[in-house]
């Protein structure tokens, strides 16, 4: 092989793995995180685990990532070590389809219907279908499938290339020779690790073994050891993913590790054990890239059969590797934000979904907080009070952690719709914060209330509780529209909010008539017009959460151009207006 031979091996491995990445980094957009959701939900049996493990595995190809995506989910208490095990061996049996893919490289027929299942004569189709979508898709998933197709194509031009360049080592004896010292076992497992350790991709080098079958220098009998050490290496990746984890996620890369290694032991003692017995005629014929395929798909099979009914055994021996601390045994302290696990930043979609599910925690908490600091006005117990301040400040921390999470994930390769839901997302976070502001500042007003032993006049008694319904109605609406991400629920925000501002304003009108006709005090008045002002504050803020959402659905709508379209243009939102200005006004019949 010329340097002209080596610079398009080395290409053709740039291809190849570039296209891999690229692919399986489009399959995860596409997933949208909702694959990893299902490893996180369905795990209740081994077999069950076993299945989505692959799966998942299958369809975004890559058994490194749901390895990584499950020590995040064991370090983050989503998910047990035991439910754990059941997951990695699936992710061990689903990613040998991508060997099988590989394999049709291999394809030698005349015939005219195989030859287009070969990935020469269908991948420039696909190709171009990719690009078409990818630069005038609209949106997102369209762009996103365009990507997962230009990364097939891609990957098979890679493998095409690599095939080709390696293909004229066949003639070269010195090639030949480096080759027949793989069929020493040990030997040919530690090459095999080292590759998948190095690229940290057991497809990737599959697949690369897979192309220098081409030469005709490898036989069964070679391979098999290889590919015994690229599932050891594999296990490189979630080892490193576990550096500077919990000790829950380092015994989880350590099952993965033990999975791997007693399944290459048991594996090579009964292939070598039959051989000696039976003399396997197969073990010095030419394997192509079909034939390591195969193999792949036996061995993980085997192991998988072998060792899942001994998950309790392997979950002992990580124990025994890692035992259990006193630090573990002690409560942990804001163990909910857990589940905003740094390795999880790499699967961008179930990060969103494990943000959206924390937020959604602290809408009803800022939900909560409020109604409670609106009882206090009529009765400010101290436990009240304690209880507004204590929910304040857990809603504070609740902004911090998630504020810090999605900024990060902000600086990840999102797609479009992904980068929505994190604007989204941290614009709400901050309007829900205020709400919980918002309430303590009642909660001091009533306790100035109670000390100085201040009453509302019956008249400013009922303004208030009429001010308060409505106040409750829109943070109903606003908040159960981000919990449930209903924009119908949405877009009945805006004209509630317009009826508060004018409650807002004859609550304060009335309150000066009371004060001049000498029925209310001046202290009682600033302490009503704070009031007031915090309960307005709080329904924009429930509106800036309503436009947040509606926004999301149509991205060129501007916030207050909104609100001026819906005023002049739409039919329901008077009707709507009226209606609420019906149910809530004040001084009617009075």
């Amino acid at each position: 092989m010329d340097i002209f031979g080596i610079l398009t091996l080395v290409g053709g491995l740039a291809m190849f793995l570039y296209g891999m990445s690229v692919m399986g980094g489009g399959l995860e957009k596409v997933s949208g995180g909702k694959l990893e959701l299902f490893l996180e939900r369905l795990t209740s049996n081994p077999i069950k685990a076993v299945l989505l493990g692959a799966g998942v595995t299958a369809v975004i190809q890559s058994s490194s990532a749901t390895t990584v995506m499950v020590v995040g989910f064991v370090n983050s208490g989503i998910m047990k070590l035991s439910q754990a095990i059941g997951i990695i061996m699936g992710a061990n049996v689903g990613t040998t389809i991508t060997s099988w893919i590989l394999s049709l490289t291999g394809i030698q027929n005349e015939s005219v219907f195989i030859r287009l299942l070969k990935p020469s004569s269908f991948s420039p189709v696909l190709a171009l279908i990719g690009i078409i979508l990818y630069m005038s898709g609209n949106n997102s998933k369209k762009k996103d499938v365009g990507e997962i197709l230009l990364g097939f194509a891609v990957l098979m031009f890679g493998m095409e290339t690599m095939s080709g360049a390696v293909k004229p080592l066949a003639d070269v004896p010195e090639f030949t020779n480096i080759l027949v010292m793989f069929q020493n076992p040990l030997l040919g497992v530690a090459v095999g690790a080292v590759l998948t350790a190095v690229i940290q991709s057991s497809s990737a080098s599959v697949g690369i073994l897979q192309a220098l079958s081409v030469t005709g220098a490898f036989s069964y009998g070679s391979v098999i050891p290889i590919i015994m050490g690229q599932n050891i290496g594999t296990c490189v990746t979630a080892m490193l993913s576990a550096v500077g984890a919990g000790k829950s996620a380092k015994r989880t890369a350590f099952v993965h590790l033990y999975f791997n290694l007693i399944g290459s032991v048991v594996f090579m003692v009964v292939y070598y054990g039959l051989d000696a017995v039976v003399d396997f005629g197969f073990t010095d014929q030419v394997v192509g890239a079909a034939g390591i395929a195969l193999i792949h798909s036996i061995f993980n099979i085997f192991t998988t059969i072998i060792l899942l009914p001994f998950i309790r055994g392997l979950e002992k021996l990580a124990y025994l590797t890692i035992p259990v601390s006193e630090d573990e045994k002690a409560p942990v302290e804001d163990v909910e934000f857990q589940i905003l696990d740094d390795r999880f930043l790499q699967t961008p979609g179930f990060a969103i979904e494990q943000c959206r599910s924390l937020a959604n925690k602290m809408a009803k908490l800022s939900e909560e907080c409020f109604l409670k600091a609106m009882k206090s006005l009529e009765d400010c117990s101290k436990t009240t009070v304690d209880e507004v301040i204590a929910l304040e400040n857990r809603i504070d921390v609740f902004q911090d952690k998630l504020s810090v999470y999605l900024t990060k994930l902000s600086s990840q390769n999102l797609a479009f719709h992904d980068s929505q839901n994190v604007s989204t997302l941290l614009h709400c976070i901050t309007d829900i914060e205020r709400i919980s502001d918002h309430a303590v500042n009642v909660v001091e007003s009533a306790r100035e209330m109670n000390k100085r032993k201040l009453r509302f006049s019956k008249k400013a008694l009922e303004d208030v509780q009429v001010y308060s319904s409505a106040v409750e109605e829109i943070l109903s609406r606003a908040l159960g529209a981000f919990i449930c991400g209903d924009e119908q629920k949405a877009l009945t925000v805006e004209p509630l909010e317009e009826v508060i501002d004018d409650l807002n304003k004859n609550v304060k009108k009335r309150h000066i008539k009371r004060l001049r006709k000498g029925k209310c005090t001046i202290e009682l008045g600033l302490i009503l017009a704070d009031i007031a002002t915090n309960y307005e504050r709080v329904a924009d803020h429930c509106s800036n959460i309503a436009v947040c959402l509606i926004q999301e659905q149509d991205t060129e709508l501007e916030a207050h151009s909104y609100v001026v379209r819906r005023r002049e243009e739409d039919f329901y939102f008077e009707r709507e207006v009226a209606l609420l200005e019906e149910k809530y006004s004040v001084g009617k019949n009075k």
